[in-house]
């Protein structure tokens, strides 16, 4: 399946213009800054619901500042492209209304977390023709996106084995997320969640069965039977302890055992790259393998995970 904005993409060697929707930080080191120094693109604009932030912000990067239902629509009509730091099912709705306005799409992660909001954001990116990449940050940044694709060379995988262990509400921590309400809400099975599965599915196949239990504070732990006959388990939380935290994912078939390598280069560096599958996406007219559709996927795995399990800390 191909994307083309229905306005056209920017032509050759034009930057394109991207506008952002909302105030907060994009990433754990902030990305904010790839997106206004990217060689590629222009930050056209920033859409905030708080007017103090959105103004604070855009002045920091030397742009404009849009509040507002009609600060929201103008935005839309001077950008080529969206990109958005707002919580998810917040995130949706503004996503669709931006594909319908012919923007192209750079999502957080994970798009929503009901499928009837992911599934919004992926018929109107359809209906608009518009181009689409989630940023799910181990498929764009430096090593982990070259080993991703090495192990889908390699094939022959008999099983995987995800840990994703953060310490968001260690004391003196200090992390920006541990106030955000929604992560507090939905625990690590949909934080971490779409980091382990962005790296499972493309390597193991589809997700075909899920097997769901609630682990310590809000733990869970998945068990997952994929589209090649290899299975998976997972371990995701936000509230581990500080000593216990950490990512590895790990590979076991025929030719051995395969683990990630640690993270090269930075947030900004993922993120900026993340700019350029986008805007590769917007001028070929061919989708990137992590767009909205794969995001959709990935709010299907998660929601029917999360049916099996009661309320975090119950």
């Amino acid at each position: 399946m191909t994307t083309s904005a229905t306005s056209g993409p920017p032509a050759p060697g034009t930057p394109m213009r991207i506008g952002l929707v909302g105030a907060g930080p994009l990433g754990p080191h902030d990305a904010r800054p790839a997106l206004a120094d990217h060689p590629g693109a222009v930050l056209g604009g920033v859409w905030g619901r708080r007017p103090e932030a959105a103004e604070e912000l855009a002045a920091a990067h030397g742009t404009e500042a849009h509040t507002g239902e009609a600060g929201l629509d103008a935005l839309f009509a001077a950008s080529d492209a969206v990109a958005f730091a707002l919580p998810p099912d917040i995130q949706a709705p503004l996503a669709a209304r931006a594909a319908a306005a012919g923007c192209h799409l750079l999502l957080d992660k994970p798009v929503a977390t009901t499928v009837a909001g992911a599934r919004e954001v992926a018929e109107a990116a359809a209906r608009a023709q518009v181009a689409s990449v989630v940023f799910c940050t181990l498929r764009f940044a430096a090593g982990s996106a070259d080993w991703i694709a090495a192990q889908v060379a390699t094939g022959g995988w008999f099983t995987a084995r995800a840990q994703w262990l953060a310490a968001l509400y260690a004391p003196g921590g200090g992390n920006a997320f541990a106030a955000s309400p929604w992560r507090r809400e939905k625990g690590g099975l949909w934080d971490c969640g779409p980091h382990a599965l962005s790296v499972l599915i493309p390597v193991l196949g589809d997700v075909t069965e899920v097997v769901a239990a609630r682990g310590p504070a809000d733990a869970t732990h998945l068990l997952l039977r994929h589209a090649s006959g290899a299975s998976s388990t997972l371990t995701l939380a936000l509230d581990a302890p500080q000593a216990a935290a950490g990512t590895e994912v790990e590979f076991r078939g025929e030719h051995g055992v395969s683990a990630l390598p640690e993270r090269g280069g930075s947030a900004q560096d993922a993120f900026r790259a993340a700019v350029d599958a986008l805007i590769t996406a917007a001028r070929t007219g061919v989708a990137h393998p992590c767009d909205v559709r794969f995001g959709l996927r990935l709010t299907e795995v998660l929601a029917q995970a999360e049916a099996q399990l009661g309320p975090v800390g119950a």
